[in-house]
Parts: C-alpha cells; structure tokens; sequence
C-alpha cells in the first residue's frame, strides 16, 4: 500500500479508545491513562460496552453513541471481537487504526489461525482505506502533539529522534532509557504484526517528517522487500538511519519468526540489504542505545576527525585505541593549535592528540582547552573525557564543558567514567544536551555511527565507470533452461551450465562430453594432455565428494585407468546415481591464480543475491564471502569483493602481480544480468573462477532451475528493481532518428556536460533559482534513481561518446504510484524543435502504464511555454504552493 491516510494515524484530530478501563493491571487501563495523561489537543472518546466514567469522562458503551467519527480508533478489547469493531469504524468514517490485541491463537500451532485472523482484518479495513497499525503491539506515541496511544511509558519528551520497532518490550525500553537521559523522540511506533502498515510505510512517512532527523529500528524480519528498500533508501539519503536485526541466528530466528509472523531471512543477506539502501547495522541493543545517545541530542560534526580531550592519559590512549579499532580517526592538530594550548597547559601536557591536559585539570583547564580545539577545522568533534581524581570534581569539570564557548562551535561527546560522581557530571552534560557515555568504547561508538552514515552515502554517491554492453545470448539461455525442465531436470548438467555462463560472455574451460573411456581417452588426445575428467550424472551435485573428478591425467591410459576407478568409487558413494556420461577439459595452468567462487541464490525475503569469496573444495570451511543484492554496477560489484579477505591476494604481494580484479566484477555484473534476464535460475555456482593477472575462466558451475512463481518472473523478484532495458527506444521525430532510454548511475559526466551548456535563464526556470555549478552529489542524486518510484528518461542523439544529450524527461511518484510530479528541460541551443513535447508525451506515456491517478507539475508563472505545453497535452493549472511563484499543473491521468 502507500502512506494514503497514515496522516490520520500520525496526526488525527480525534481518537477512540474502544476497550477503554480502569481495572488496575488492564492494558486498556493503562492506554487510556497515557492517552488523557498526554497532552492531547484533540477530542478523546472512550468505549466500554459497560459504560460509566474514566476520569470524569463519559463511556459510551458503542462506537454508535460517537457523536462523531473518529480521526483515529485504538482497540484493546478481545481477538473475537477485533473484525466486528474494524468495520464499524470503518463503516463512521475511521481513516486509521491502531490495534493492540493479540491474535486469537495461542502456542506453538497458532500460526496460521492468526495470520488467516490477520488477513481478515486487512481485508475488512481495505474498502474504508483504514489503514492499520499492528496488530500485536503496544502501540504508538507523538510527544509533539501530546498523543500517547500505548501501554509504554506515560511520559515522553518530545525531539527529533524517531524510534520503530517490531518488539514491544525493546521499544518500550528505549523510550524509558531515553526519558532518564534527557533524549526526546519525535516518534515511537511499535509494529506488532505488521498486517498493514510496514517498515517500508513508515520509513516514507518518516523521510517527509522534518521533525524526525533520524530514525532507530528494530527489525525481526522485513515484508515487501523492494517497497522497503526504496523506502530506506529515500529516507536514507536525508538522515541516518540505525538498525538492529535480531533473530541472527537460527535459533534466535526461529524466536523472531513465531513472534512476529515474519520470515527472517539469512543475517548476511539483511546486512547486505541494509548496507545497499545506506542504513548502518549494529548488532545489539546496547549499540542500539549508543547510537540513540548521540543522534538523540543531534550531533552533527564538522568532519569526521576527532580530538581527544582527557584528564588521564591512560583514558585516552584507550580511546584512541578504540577509535582506530571501530574505523574514526584521530584529527592531527594544526601546530598553531598546539602553540596555543602550550602557553596555557601545564608543562607536563601531552603536546598532541589525545590532548591530556594531566590529572589536576580542573573546570576551567577544560573549558580551556575546548576553545582551542574549536577553532582548529581539523577537529570535526571533541571526545572529552574525564577520569575521577580526589583533586577535582567531576561536576565541576561538565559544567565548564557546558559554559565553554567552544562547545557551541564544534560538538562534544562527553566520556565521564566513574561511579557516583562521574553520574552527577554525566547528568550535567544530559540536561545540556550533550551526549554522554559511563566508557570510551561507547562513546567512540556513539561518533562513530554517525561516521559511518556519512561513508555510506558516499560510497553509494559513487559514480560508477561505464561500461561495454555485455554480450549476452538469452535466446540460447532460454532454450538449454527449457529444455532441462522439459525433461523434469532441477539441474543444468555442467556442459550445460558452461554454455549458459558463455553466452553471457564470462570465459569458461573448454569442455567436450563423451560416453566412455575410449571416448574420453581420444578426447584427451585431442585436446592436449594434461586433461581433466569429471562425471557427468543429473543424480550427483557435488562431484568430489562422490570421487567423480581425476585431475593431472598425462596419456590416453591414465585417462582409462581414472575413469575405471572412478566408476567404481560411483557404485560405492553413490549406488544409484544414474552415469550420463563424463566431461574432458584441458587443465589449466595457471600456477599464480587464485581459486574464487561466484554465485547467485534466491532469499525468501529479498529474492536474489549474489555472493563473491573464497572458493576451491574448502569454500564451505573457510567461509569468506561478501554478499550483494543485485543489480551491480562495477562499483557495487568491486565493493563486495573488497569485503572478502582473499582480495588481499588478488590485489598482488611479494612477487605475485595483482590479479584481474576488474575482470571479477565483470564476472559478477554478467551473472547479475543474467538471474536478472532469466527468472528460472533458482541457484548457480560457480567454483572454482579462477583469475590471475590474465583474466578470469570458469572451471566448473552448477545451476538449478525451477519454473519461477507467477508474479515472480524476471526483475519482478528482485527486491532493487533492475535498469529497465525494455523502455529503451528508437524514435523518428521530424526526420531524425533518435534514441530515448531511462537514465542511468553512469550517465553522471553527460549529465555534467549537459548542465554546463545550459544558460543562466534555463537553469532557473527547471531548478527554481540560480545554480553556480551542478556538484557530484547533486548529480548522483538525478542519475542514480529508484527505477520503481522514479523515471528519468535521455533524448539523445548519436551514439558513443559522439551522442548528444538533447533533453531529459523526469517523473517522482509517491509510494502508491498514485500521484506523480513531472519536470523536464531541453538543451538551450536544441529548443523550439519539437523535443519538448516528445518528451513530457513520452513520461506521461510511461506514468499511464504505471498506473498513475494523476501527474502534476510545478512551473513557475513566467516560464510560459512550459505552461502553454502542458496545457497543450491536458494539465489544468491550479493554484501554486504557498509562498512561491509557481503554478502547479495538473492532469488527470483518465484524460489521456
């Protein structure tokens, strides 16, 4: 679904509370008591089919008695009862509703009882477009607008920290963690069940929310994997992003599963997902908290080098250990900033970071020292820590943190360690809004998240190289797939599975099947000894497990002789197994390679993955991959195989010369296209991909086939949509021939040079104002976009690197796809040609086929001939947006 009407949940004008009570011990007494307790400006109506007062209010005993309809309604009354209510709220008008019940199953075998419960709910609630929070939740609260709908702590302080989690107890935990020190939320959202409203539903409703500046999650499992990642990669872009996945191992999975209803896919495979949509992991809930202390008080550093302030030298030089072991990095002092802290420092001071300003520093050497460091732009933030000696006072020393003028210049994290009186500082800094730690491990995590967010969004920023097209033969593909499960087969043979590999361009053995030895005998003959000699059986997987490979064979005999024994080691591991014949192949010798392995698998949560890592027959033990969700590019594809630690052999030591790392990801991006082309490739390994300084070549490969899933065809099962090569086309326009495609990451330098050649005037009239120069990350911003929420497509002219960009066609649409918002610009010395109009038909086209309600477009009130164009194609002008000198157009998509 969208975010349609998740206003009335997170902004409504009244509530209901329906299972209201003041039975000491009740989950309705304790909702209702937060609820009047709150604050809330709004109308707040109780229901109990008893009757009677709560707190000097009236309950009705019926949602009939309202006298009138609900923004809002927050059940608590029992299961049973639960699909009844729904729909009268539905049926007065209720945009939204927040249920706290618990399915009617309890135990192991509930399972299905509840989710069929859940379903019913959903599909009463979809007529009325209610939307739903939970079920199987404590609720949710607002603290700026005073509404507390839930049975968690009564008292929260409002700020611009938002906190969702699946797990009502964690989330109740944080918010009363959060109170004791001094951190306010701008939302805490607890998700239950998640029969309607989502991660992804939040996560949109959370990236327009400017009072939210970052959000925590805790997460069991993910629904809807492709609606949640453009979400967290939307909200992404605009504030960090924190998240705790539990449930990382089986055990604790299977936990997470039967409590949440969710699936909980492989822990690497969510860290993957995360690290792509640009969200930062931890992995417990004391990170969790740690996280929350420092974006909770809105830390935001000059840069990402930091100081370290400290009364012990001990301390800091633990600090600085941690730091470095958590990737931060220690700020080198300007020598300017060194003379300075000497003429004020004791004689015996540190004379360079970590600054230790020696055991007797009292509040005002602090204070002090904290000036210097601010004026010195090498420090992005100051880790002041402070030890407790009998010869000062910890209080003492936070209050001159607080009242230093430098604190108002660069951000402090406080580090008072201690007992007692380390607490009294700490508080101290609290309630001025300082972030502070009872040890240097959590404060260097604190920073270093922060840190971290700001590598991810660089990294994915990247622009990646542009590349050839990649050869493929789908076709070819399609036929080997089909005609495997024609036969019922679930398994390519391995000639088979060359083939496919080869039409996608990735360099493979040659290999040559035959029935015999005689045949495998001559075949070696011709191929050049020393060869290689597998079996070759649709019964057996793993061939060296069963002795079904012989290596090094030298002569025509010892080709006979392998294949007798391996025959009979066959009949003994695998009695069976049905023998289809054997594969020769050259060996191939390459003694400086190293052994990769490469390969694609379908999760159940976020559907295909592929992994990178050490391969060889000891893959499986050594246990070194990186997983990455597709599509790739050559950055994305060099980033996983970066996180392996066999890329350190492949980057070259000692005499070795570095390996074809380039020609791995190739490897990767052709197997990326090809799970992305043919949807009946369930599973495909190859091992060993051998790569030196040569280049790469594949050895042996297994891939499993299976009729994909209606629905789940192509690039429909990935959870990031792929690029859509369909909507490319070939377009006659007034006698040119020209192209039109969809944008992509790569496109950023023709983008640039496009930019560049705009006038001052253009440039105005698409952005709003003026624009000195387009930067790396604003270009990144309009190349590298969500293909399932966004559209930009290029007219262009020519090809290579003679085509010219002649205008770009864009459309935004909101979760739904139901509203979308066009822009459009042509080249300054290609306009008045008829392009314009070519391509805002073009987006409107595209937006017709995605199913869009209506399309709008902002335009500012001079820029006539883009009015007059859109009017021309149907848009009818509206009112602009307040305060603004633009007019917004609007079409109503069933005038197309």
């Amino acid at each position: 679904m969208s975010t349609r009407n998740l206003d009335k949940l997170m902004a409504p004008k009244s509530v209901v509370a329906i299972g209201a009570s003041e039975r000491p011990g009740s989950v309705g007494a304790a909702v209702t008591r937060n609820l009047l307790a709150g604050g809330f400006k709004g109308e707040i109506h109780l229901v109990n089919r008893k009757g009677g007062e709560i707190a000097g209010r009236p309950v009705w005993r019926t949602l009939s008695e309202l006298p009138s309809p609900p923004d809002l309604g927050v059940i608590m009354t029992p299961a049973p009862t639960v699909p009844g209510i729904l729909r009268e709220l539905g049926e007065k008008g209720t945009k939204a509703a927040v249920i706290v019940s618990a399915g009617p199953g309890a135990g192991a075998g509930a399972g299905q009882e509840n989710a069929a419960w859940r379903t019913g709910l959903l599909r009463i609630a979809q007529p009325y477009l209610m939307r739903i929070l939970g079920p199987n939740c404590i609720g949710y609260v607002v603290p700026s607008i005073g509404l507390n709908a839930s049975f968690g702590p009564a008292r929260i302080k409002p700020g611009r920290l938002a906190a969702v989690a699946q797990s009502g107890a964690v989330l109740a935990a944080l918010a009363d963690w959060g109170t004791a020190q001094g951190i306010g939320f701008s939302h805490i959202v607890s998700m239950g069940d998640m029969s309607d409203v989502d991660f992804g539903d939040m996560l949109d409703m959370l990236a327009r929310d400017y009072e939210t500046r970052a959000v925590l999650m805790y997460v069991e499992g993910i629904t809807q994997a492709r609606k949640f990642m453009s979400a967290a990669r939307s909200v992404a872009r605009l504030k960090p992003v924190i998240v705790l996945k539990a449930g990382r191992h089986a055990a604790a999975a299977q936990a997470a599963a039967s409590h949440t209803g969710a699936m909980a896919g492989s822990a690497a495979v969510y860290d993957a997902a995360f690290a792509r949509a640009g969200l930062v992991s931890v992995k417990g809930l004391g990170e969790l908290f740690d996280a929350a202390e420092t974006l909770g008080h809105g830390l935001v550093p000059r840069n990402e080098r930091v100081a370290i302030l400290t009364n012990g030298g001990g301390a800091g030089v633990v600090a600085t250990d941690l730091l470095i072991d958590e990737g931060g990095e220690l700020a080198a002092l300007d020598p300017r900033t060194i003379d300075a802290l000497d003429k004020v420092m004791p004689r015996i001071w540190s004379r360079g970071n970590p600054v230790d300003i020696v055991g007797d520093a009292d509040g005002a050497r602090y204070a002090t020292a904290l000036d210097a460091l601010a004026d010195d732009r090498a420090v992005g933030a100051v880790l002041a820590v402070n030890v407790p000696t009998a010869l000062t006072s910890p209080v003492d020393a936070a209050r001159a943190i607080v009242g230093a003028s430098g604190r108002k210049i660069v951000p402090v994290i406080g580090c008072w360690m201690g007992g007692p009186d380390a607490d009294a500082g700490r508080k101290v800094l609290h309630d001025a809004g300082i972030p502070a730690y009872d040890t240097p491990l959590r404060a260097v995590r604190g920073f270093t998240y922060i840190v971290a967010y700001r590598r991810g969004q660089r990294a994915l920023q990247r622009t990646p190289p542009s590349i050839p097209e990649a050869r493929s033969d789908t076709g070819l593909v399609r036929a080997v797939v089909n005609g495997a499960l024609a036969q019922n087969r679930a398994v390519l043979t391995e000639p088979e599975a060359k083939r496919v590999l080869a039409a996608y361009g990735i360099p493979v053995v040659p290999t040559e099947v035959v029935l015999d030895a005689a045949e495998a005998a001559h075949a070696g003959a011709r191929i050049g000894f020393p060869v290689a000699v597998k079996i070759l059986s649709r019964d057996i997987v793993h061939k060296s497990d069963v002795g079904g490979v012989a290596l090094e064979l030298g002569t025509e005999q010892e080709v006979r002789d392998a294949l007798d024994l391996m025959r009979d080691k066959i009949c003994t591991a695998a009695p069976g197994a049905r023998i289809d014949g054997f594969v020769v192949q050259p060996m191939v010798k390459r003694p400086n390679a190293v052994e990769l392995i490469l390969g694609a698998a379908e999760d159940p949560v976020f559907g295909p993955i592929l992994m990178v890592g050490h391969g060889g027959v000891a893959a499986e033990v050594i246990d070194d991959k990186a997983l990455a969700l597709p599509p790739l590019d050559p950055v994305l594809a060099e980033d996983a195989l970066s996180r392996t630690r066999v890329d350190r052999l492949l980057r070259g030591y000692r005499d070795r010369a570095p390996a074809a790392r380039s020609a791995v990801c190739d490897a990767m991006i052709r197997l990326s296209q090809l799970i992305a082309d043919v949807g009946e490739i369930a599973e495909l390994d190859i091992n060993p991909l051998l790569v030196d300084a040569a280049g790469v070549v594949v050895l042996d490969a297994r891939i499993v086939v299976r009729k994909p899933a209606e629905g789940h065809e192509g690039a429909g099962r990935f959870a990031i949509r792929p690029y859509p090569v369909e909507l490319e086309a070939e377009i006659e326009h007034r006698g040119e021939h020209l192209r039109i495609r969809p944008i992509r990451p790569d496109d950023e330098p023709l983008i640039q040079r496009f930019t560049g050649h705009l006038t001052a005037e253009d440039i105005r009239l698409r952005f709003f104002g003026p624009m000195r120069e387009l930067t790396h990350e604003m270009a990144a911003r309009l190349t590298q976009i969500d293909y399932d929420r966004e559209m930009a497509f290029l007219l262009l002219d020519g090809a290579g690197d003679r085509q010219e960009l002649l205008g770009v066609g864009r459309l935004a649409a909101d979760p739904g796809f139901e509203q979308a918002e066009f822009a459009l610009i042509v080249a300054s010395d290609r306009q008045r040609r008829g392009y314009g109009e070519l391509l805002l038909r073009h987006v409107l086209d595209y937006a017709r086929k995605r199913g869009a309600k209506r399309v709008i477009g902002h335009i500012l009130r001079e820029n006539h001939r883009m009015i007059d164009l859109s009017k021309r194609l149907g848009f009818a002008p509206q009112a602009g947006r307040a305060g603004s000198g633009d007019v917004t157009m609007v079409k109503q998509m069933a005038d197309l």
